[in-house]
């Protein structure tokens, strides 16, 4: 929390420090990038950056406050809704996050379990909230909204991940095709549905599609409460 939240030390006479957290952090974000996030550790971090391990402690503790700090800039702030409306300003919002994920896929990884969190993070979090503010829905739903939403797009991020690709659903389609060839009449329902999507062209629309229909339920929730 004070790595992520405390106030920085005003500048003092003399030289000025080598590094800072950010730079620090963003050594870290790189090597994350290429390589993942177990390839992070401080010796590698320092490594990069032309100093000893023991100098990066003067400005962090640690490897875990190390990518507190990375997740937070790592993800950076969210995009500015505008004069958009909840349902424009909430499907932007989603799908700049998952733009974020596959930027840096580690942060998948690092944002499991409870931790503390940033001020970027946080900041996605208000946006989210704020675009329902008026709407009729209660503080449990508004969060339960944000929190269906991460998930949609946090499981359609670790698919493409693991696939190694933008789209979640070509490795998927591909693999699934393969084993149905000669096997339609098993699997007569799988093999008229994949048929007709080649056919209408709306592959690879799984992103958009999860967020649209999430977004018509919560527009019958508010419509319901009018």
């Amino acid at each position: 929390m004070d790595v992520l939240w405390g106030e920085r030390p005003a500048p003092r006479r003399g030289p000025r420090p080598a590094f800072d957290r950010e730079r620090i952090a963003r050594a870290g974000i790189e090597i994350a990038d290429r390589e993942g996030l177990a390839a992070v550790t401080m010796q590698r971090v320092a490594e990069s950056l032309g100093v000893t391990k023991m100098a990066l402690y003067r400005y962090l503790p640690g490897k875990a406050e190390l990518v507190a700090l990375m997740v937070d800039i790592g993800i950076g702030a969210p995009p500015a809704p505008g004069g958009a409306g909840w349902r424009e300003a909430l499907a932007l919002w989603a799908r700049e996050l998952f733009v974020r994920f596959h930027q840096h896929p580690w942060t998948l990884e690092a944002t499991r379990g409870a931790r503390p969190v940033g001020p970027n993070e946080l900041g996605w979090m208000e946006v989210a909230v704020a675009a329902l503010a008026g709407s009729g829905l209660d503080g449990a739903e508004t969060l339960d909204t944000v929190v269906v939403l991460t998930g949609h797009v946090r499981a359609l991020g670790e698919q493409t991940v693991a696939f190694g690709t933008v789209s979640a659903e070509d490795p998927l389609t591909t693999g699934v095709q393969a084993i149905l060839a000669g096997r339609e009449d098993r699997f007569p329902a799988v093999s008229a549905a994949f048929a007709s999507a080649a056919a209408s062209g709306n592959q690879n629309q799984a992103l958009d599609y999860g967020v649209d229909r999430i977004l018509d339920g919560v527009a019958a929730l508010i419509a319901s409460r009018r």
